[in-house]
């Protein structure tokens, strides 16, 4: 572990501005290239995009978003038991760049190409960054959290990088020159990774838990097989000797990964020899599981119907300049900026005046508060379906309260599964909390096929149905959080001695 004589960046550790603009970069490749992604597929042939239906394009958004948080989890595997952290991440930026970089290359075939790539490579880069920003520091080293929160200011940093830059190519250059902008990014926090690298702790180059000689020949077979199966999948849907629907896929894969979720679960809790009170917090647990996946379902509309709004319904000239589509979902990291000191002291001070909330109490929150989001779309949408383009107040407004429900939801989400977790499957409950956004990512995506441009009275129906769906679950974990309180406190009991 670092010492804590070790303060050379801003009293932090050294490694902390390593990993700041390594993730800073990388956010920049992938927001930028992803808030393109619906945009680009939508787009018509004329327009040199591919020409795909709205159901289509929003089920392969839905398949790489949700498919780029399930990656994450072989990806912690492989960096815990074969390469270590350090080389996991630099692989996966690699890999990341090289997508990148097919996705500029004007074909239909290197889109696809290019999604698995940068798929692959953030699911091997992605957890490990993180992993290496808690290796800084000792467990006692009372810095950690601000550590975190100036990381995390450096994912903010870069998506917003990421939208300006990509966004404005977009618009004003062509969409190869859009995507040939993230790759550059991903190679500048290469660079700066590979000059820095010395910064970082000896220990987090090796594995945590290396596997034995057979064990290690075993990984590299499976990863091989993975290629293997993946370049074969991809040679025969180009060649036509599979035919895939990506709306079809899409909901399969909803299901796969609500199953993986469920049997996981399951399993760490009927056969990991819980205790009782171990048991009361897992129920607890679950709730803000459940709330994880509905809001992002809700939330990830960002990408795909929002930015189909923001592009076809939304008057963005300000004067003669015209606002470029991405450009919205920046105002997501703006707010995130501006907010989130006010919400850590808001928690602080409810504490403090003994009113502590359960965390499906305050998840609940988050879920209501993104739905009022959507019933600022249903009113916007009204007036679009009218024929008539709308102010963009209204998808500023819907930001503003998608970002306040994120800050209510996702950092107490994290929070609940490091505290209600049994302690001995603290990282695997992390992994099986992540496919909450799988779940979430992929369900949007299936949403967000409804929004159909040629029946524009139906898209308030869309923004109308998400926000009741929502609501209806906040209300049902605030009826559950009375049960939630005593789950959560008879295991906080338990476990008191332990801390």
């Amino acid at each position: 572990m670092s010492s804590n004589s070790d303060s050379g960046w801003f009293g932090h550790p050294k490694g902390l501005s390593t990993l700041f603009f390594t993730e800073m970069w990388e956010r920049m490749s992938y927001y930028g290239m992803r808030a393109m992604l619906v945009l680009f597929m939508t787009a018509s042939l004329q327009q040199e995009g591919l020409g795909f239906t709205v159901a289509s394009a929003a089920a392969i958004y839905g398949l790489y978003t949700g498919s780029v948080y399930f990656l994450g989890l072989p990806g912690g595997w492989l960096a815990d038991r074969l390469f270590g952290g350090q080389k996991a991440v630099w692989y996966g930026g690699i890999i990341i760049m090289c997508g990148h970089i097919i996705l500029a290359v004007p074909h239909e075939y290197s889109f696809f190409i290019g999604l698995i790539f940068v798929a692959t490579g953030t699911g091997l880069l992605k957890p490990n960054i993180s992993a290496m920003v808690g290796q800084l520091y000792t467990d006692e080293d009372e810095r950690r959290d601000g550590g975190f929160a100036i990381y995390y200011m450096g994912i903010n940093l870069g998506s917003l990088i990421g939208y300006y830059v990509c966004g404005y190519f977009m618009e004003n250059v062509g969409w190869h020159w859009a995507f040939g902008a993230a790759a550059v990014g991903m190679a500048i926090g290469l660079i700066q990774y590979k000059r820095t690298l010395n910064n970082l702790p000896d220990h987090s180059a090796l594995p945590a838990n290396p596997l034995s000689p057979k064990g290690t020949s075993r990984a590299w077979g499976g990863i091989a097989a993975f290629v293997i199966a993946t370049a074969g999948v991809t040679a025969a849907a180009m060649t036509g000797a599979i035919v895939i629907n990506p709306s079809i896929v899409a909901g399969y894969t909803a299901v796969i990964f609500t199953v993986i979720f469920f049997v996981y679960f399951g399993l760490i809790y009927f056969k990991g020899k819980l205790t009782d009170a171990e048991k009361q917090r897992m129920w607890a647990l679950f709730l803000v599981c459940v709330a994880s996946a509905c809001f992002w379902s809700g939330f990830e509309q960002a990408g795909s119907s929002l930015n189909l709004f923001a592009r076809d319904y939304t008057d963005r000239l300000v004067g003669t300049f015209e606002i470029p589509t991405t450009w919205f979902q920046s105002l997501n990291s703006l707010f995130i900026i501006a907010l989130s000191p006010f919400f850590a002291a808001f928690w602080i001070n409810l504490s403090k005046k003994m009113v502590s909330p359960t965390y499906s109490v305050k998840c609940a929150l988050g879920l209501v508060i993104m739905a009022s989001g959507f019933l600022v779309m249903f009113m916007a949408a009204h007036y679009a379906a009218e024929g008539l383009k709308v102010a963009p107040y209204w998808l500023v407004t819907t930001y503003f309260l998608h970002t306040v429900g994120e800050l209510c939801l996702s950092p107490v989400a994290l929070s609940a599964v490091s505290k209600l977790s049994p302690r001995r499957f603290t990282g695997q409950m992390m992994g099986v909390f992540v496919l909450t956004y799988s779940i979430g990512n992929v369900i949007s995506g299936l949403l967000a096929g409804n929004f159909d441009p040629n029946n524009v009275e139906e898209i308030p129906n869309l923004y109308l149905q998400i926000a009741l769906f929502s609501i209806g679950v906040g209300i049902i974990l605030v009826l559950m959080s009375f049960k939630a309180k005593i789950w959560e406190k008879q295991g906080l009991e338990q476990t008191a001695p332990t801390q």
